[in-house]
């Protein structure tokens, strides 16, 4: 059974205890027009837990984030985030969910006019307005040296290089303290350096703050590296589920072709 934490000054969040998923997708289609893009696609994530999802443009992962994000609804089925099932939640619970999230958008998504240190602090001072200025550089502070940037705080975006970038859009999805991370593509435009070293921050903040996490990608070698399973879509369905030695032992055709296109 799922426990909702009453405590007052988390109010707005939930916590979950017992092991329960913190993200439960269950059953979930979505249509455009005559236009399936998802076909009864379920999973589960847990604290502690990344799920890498893969395939084709056009398969319905960045649909998939909409819904859980509570940005859509489905058509059928069900996306219970934190025991809430965002597509019959009250703006109110929406929001409150939405609080224990973390996101990390493809392209890091800063806002160019705002240093990195602003940047960082943007959800703080929106939604943590009883902390004082001194508190918020405090925790921006901790967050830039948590991803490998201390002391570029006065930095604008255009100023550092894009895995510095995406490294600042780390750290603002940890700034409220998710119990769930959502990152979009983290690795796209990266040359292999930089992508191995977010794959390896990534890998060491999941760790650390035991995260109930979903990637979307196109990069096998990120998500062999980073996920605790890989989900492989095609046509709006998961065609398998498992770790990548299940993958490579797959005896379907399309994740054969998939993985020889990767590797």
């Amino acid at each position: 059974m799922m426990q909702v934490s009453d405590d007052p000054k988390t109010a707005g969040s939930k916590s979950i205890e017992g092991g329960a998923p913190a993200i439960d997708i269950q059953q979930v289609t979505k249509s455009f027009g005559a236009q399936r893009v998802l076909d009864g696609v379920s999973f589960q994530v847990r604290r502690g837990e990344t799920l890498a999802v893969l395939g084709r443009s056009g398969t319905g992962k960045s649909v998939l984030l909409r819904i859980i994000i509570g940005l859509q609804s489905p058509d059928s089925g069900a996306a219970m985030i934190l025991g809430t099932n965002m597509a019959e939640a009250s703006d109110r619970e929406i929001s409150d969910v939405r609080m224990q999230m973390g996101f990390l958008f493809q392209h890091a998504a800063l806002y160019d006019s705002l240093t990195v240190e602003e940047n960082v602090a943007f959800p703080l001072v929106h939604h943590r307005k009883e902390m004082s200025d001194s508190e918020r550089l405090d925790r921006v502070s901790e967050l830039l040296k948590e991803v490998g940037l201390d002391g570029q705080g006065n930095k604008m975006p255009a100023d550092i290089s894009g895995g510095m970038q995406k490294r600042v859009g780390l750290a603002r999805a940890l700034a409220l303290g998710p119990v769930i991370l959502l990152l979009d593509e983290p690795t796209a435009g990266l040359d292999p350096i930089s992508s191995g070293e977010i794959d390896e921050l990534v890998l060491k903040l999941q760790q650390e703050h035991q995260l109930a996490s979903i990637v979307v990608t196109h990069d096998m070698v990120s998500a062999k590296t980073i996920a605790t399973r890989i989900a492989l879509m095609d046509k709006g369905k998961v065609v398998i589920e498992g770790s990548f030695d299940d993958l490579q032992k797959s005896d379907e055709p399309f994740v054969a072709q998939f993985l020889r296109r990767d590797f």
